[in-house]
């Protein structure tokens, strides 16, 4: 094509030379997965945004613990420690989360945060998040 792309055709052959599985319904293992942010979703905060200060919402929180009831690994996946300021500084907030989530009572199988955990985006089936946008939003 006229048009196309000058990678285009380096994409076309990677694909006729590669083998493909077929995904399925599921991300993992057969069990839904959701990501879970935690600022301005299961918390929020009255004045200063500091983490220490953070309210849970309760409502939110029983929310994300009956999808856990209901068979899904709940995964929480926060920046936090994530911006160059708290990279610079050395700040990782991954333990005191951990502590935070259990204490408000949330129930869940793992914690990624900015600075601590799985920074490749896990497969999953479900995205809650008070940033995320659908395409048709756009």
């Amino acid at each position: 094509m006229e048009n196309e792309h000058p990678e285009a055709s380096m994409y076309k052959q990677l694909a006729r030379d590669m083998e493909f599985h077929e995904s399925k319904i599921y991300s993992a293992d057969d069990r839904r997965v959701v990501l879970v942010d935690i600022d301005e979703t299961v918390c929020f905060y009255p004045g200063k945004r500091k983490y220490n200060l953070a309210e849970p919402s309760k409502e939110n929180i029983a929310k994300i613990n009956k999808l856990y009831d209901n068979g899904w690994y709940v995964v929480y996946w926060t920046a936090r420690g994530g911006s160059q300021k708290s990279i610079s500084l050395g700040l990782c907030y991954y333990e005191f989360t951990w502590k935070q989530l259990e204490s408000w009572g949330c129930k869940f199988h793992d914690l990624s945060t900015g600075s601590k955990g799985k920074y490749i985006k896990p497969a999953c089936d479900m995205v809650i998040d008070d940033k995320a946008k659908r395409i048709e939003e756009l």
